[in-house]
């Protein structure tokens, strides 16, 4: 017979190992589609490449190249997270006054990306497009975009890339297609709303973004996809984009499923 005072000391510790035990997995649990109050869409300006090479003393290049490996471990995170949409700024209209250099690995990087992490995306069941205006790179880079966007096209994890994209410049493209298309007698101005001018931007399929995450520390936009994130929400980090990691993207999610979207709307006060 076991003693009845050792038969309570090992339940005791039972009950203590059970408790570890969970409490230890509601701390690991990563977050599932099921979860309440995920966002949707996110979207991300990827900000601080270059003062994170500056800081080590590194040519800048090199911190494109960092930040362009963070993506990939940021997209499969928001994989696991439950996101359906990601949306990234990667290269801006006005990025283009940067030193030629600097542009010159910037596409390098592109060109790379498109070769080396194709696999990676297709294994991710990622859905590829690009979004800005395209026609300014040259034609093998863009075979090599228009293939990996056909390659993918029918996985679910989207991942928006925008690319020589400027906020202002989409609306301009966008009005100027309807102007075109009124003139043309294929639109009636009495049918112009903003599902109608949806259709007329960069990407018509694309999840408008529930949550917006800057990095690097700077709090605005940057002409970043100014139609698409009327309702969004912000969040701002001093991290810079290489040193932005997995945690750090839980806790602009934990931020987001704290805040109450009431689109404008208020209850009656009684």
């Amino acid at each position: 017979m076991i003693d009845r005072n050792i038969l309570k000391i090992l339940l005791l510790l039972l009950i203590i190992i059970v408790v570890f035990i969970n409490i230890s997995f509601l701390m690991k649990k990563k977050y599932t589609k099921t979860n309440n109050n995920i966002p949707l869409s996110v979207a991300i300006i990827m900000d601080g490449n270059g003062r994170w090479a500056q800081k080590r003393k590194l040519p800048i290049s090199y911190g494109h190249k960092k930040g362009a490996d963070n993506l990939i471990e940021i997209l499969k995170h928001a994989k696991n997270v439950g996101i359906k949409s990601l949306t990234l700024y990667a290269f801006s209209t006005e990025n283009w006054k940067r030193p030629k250099d600097e542009v010159d690995y910037i596409l390098n990087i592109l060109n790379n990306f498109l070769d080396e992490k194709s696999e990676i995306l297709i294994e991710n069941d990622v859905k590829l497009k690009f979004i800005g205006d395209l026609s300014i790179l040259e034609n093998n880079l863009l075979k090599k975009i228009s293939n990996l966007e056909k390659r993918t096209e029918n996985n679910n994890l989207i991942l928006n890339i925008a690319f020589n994209y400027g906020g202002r410049s989409e609306i301009i493209n966008a009005a100027k297609n309807i102007a075109t298309d009124y003139k043309n007698n294929q639109i009636d101005t009495n049918n112009i709303n903003e599902e109608l001018f949806k259709k007329y931007l960069y990407n018509p399929e694309i999840i408008y973004p529930d949550l917006v995450i800057r990095t690097g520390g700077d709090i605005r936009l940057s002409n970043f996809l100014l139609w698409e994130i009327s309702y969004s929400e912000l969040y701002f980090t001093d991290l810079l984009w290489p040193d932005f990691k997995e945690k750090d993207f839980d806790r602009a999610i934990n931020n987001y499923k704290n805040r109450k979207r009431t689109y404008g709307e208020r209850k009656a006060i009684r």
